[in-house]
């Protein structure tokens, strides 16, 4: 009994290895350019502060390069602004206070509270307000130089200048999280809408309720790519290499925005086909109707997803077009006479999923007025 329980122990043990060890090999894969890119500012920064401005060791260049320049899945222009901002600010803080008040424990507080109590008036970014804390503490830590009290704030500079430069020239392709992000909640949109099709097919209302929780909980990942977009956007607006894919990145606003919507109108259609089924308000043959065409919408945007995160351009307009297909299938379908539903709560599904629809097929780069043709009239 002890021998199978230590066999049972030792297996997870290897399991678990196996897993750990998959896992960070393949995030050590994708961190290799960052990491390259953080030692080049790191090292460059020192460099130049000590062969060119003759700083006898000028850590705080190395230092204030590499934290503003961060290991961010995508440097942001604006987080290395106020990242490198805050260490040389802080460091001058530092530096001036100490002209002041001198060394010391008590000085530290002093100035440590100044710099942080400064840094919430001019920026509420929480970044900000360490970084300015923290440079400010250890130049007063640390002892002055030999070359001067203030060459540690022009060494700041220089760390940070180095961290901008990086973000601009030597970019990650600004539009590769936006679009696995997109294509992650299209995803997401898919499997909300196979759950509806489940509910309707066991008759389960709380299937439905599940749906609607998941539709939900979608909220924090659209804005999390909100923030992604701007990022990648100025990174394409500053760095000469991608400014060719503005007007993509743009595009992928715009789908963000549809798929929002369609998100929403799912929340919406989630709950209405709760109260529908607890009210057994659709008929056998409509509700054969309804599962077929959420079975089929959810691959339409399935093909959708897999459009949005392909990476050759010429792949992915294939599969564009392929997913406006489907969709525009699935909506000339959308009439409650055509899916054989009679009764006022079902034909209120019909009209909750058009909308949806609509915004699917906007997605995929159709004008509203394009995307609402496909639709039957309501007679």
């Amino acid at each position: 009994m002890a021998s199978v329980h230590v066999s049972e122990v030792w297996s997870r043990g290897r399991r678990f290895v196996r897993v750990r060890s998959r896992v960070g090999l393949s995030r050590t894969r994708k961190s290799v350019l960052p990491a390259v890119q953080m030692t080049v500012c790191g090292v460059g920064a020192y460099a130049f502060a000590e062969l060119v401005l003759g700083h006898r060791g000028p850590i705080f260049a190395a230092t204030a390069g590499l934290v503003s320049l961060g290991f961010s899945r995508e440097p942001r222009v604006r987080r290395v602004l106020e990242v490198g901002i805050g260490c040389t600010l802080g460091i001058a803080v530092g530096e001036l206070l100490i002209q002041v008040l001198g060394h010391g424990l008590w000085q530290a507080a002093i100035i440590l509270f100044v710099s942080i109590m400064l840094a919430r008036f001019l920026d509420r970014g929480v970044v900000f307000t360490t970084q300015l804390g923290l440079q400010s503490l250890l130049v007063v830590l640390l002892p002055v130089p030999d070359s001067g009290p203030f060459t540690r704030s022009v060494d700041a500079v220089v760390g940070g200048v180095m961290a901008l430069l990086i973000t601009m020239l030597v970019p990650r392709d600004p539009r590769t999280e936006p679009r696995a992000e997109l294509s992650s909640l299209l995803t997401e949109q898919a499997l909300i809408l196979r759950e509806c099709a489940t509910a309707v097919r066991e008759a389960d209302a709380t299937t439905a309720w599940h749906a609607l929780v998941r539709a939900r909980g979608t909220q924090k990942s659209i804005d999390a790519m909100r923030v992604t977009l701007t990022g990648s956007t100025e990174v394409a607006a500053l760095a000469p290499a991608y400014r060719r894919h503005r007007g993509e990145l743009a595009d992928l606003a715009d789908a963000l925005s549809a798929v929002d919507l369609a998100l929403r109108n799912s929340r919406v259609f989630a709950r209405r086909l709760a109260s529908v089924i607890n009210h057994a308000a659709l008929s056998d043959p409509g509700a054969e109707s309804i599962v077929a065409v959420l079975q089929d919408l959810a691959d339409a945007v399935d093909s959708l997803a897999a459009a949005v995160g392909e990476r050759r351009s010429d792949g992915r307009d294939r599969l564009i077009r392929r997913a406006r297909y489907e969709l525009g299938d699935v909506a000339t379908r959308m009439h409650p006479r055509l899916l054989r539903i009679q009764h006022l709560e079902g034909e209120t599904l019909v009209v909750l999923l058009r909308p949806l629809i609509v915004d699917l097929l906007e997605s995929t780069g159709l004008s509203h007025e394009d995307a609402r043709d496909f639709l039957p009239d309501l007679d």
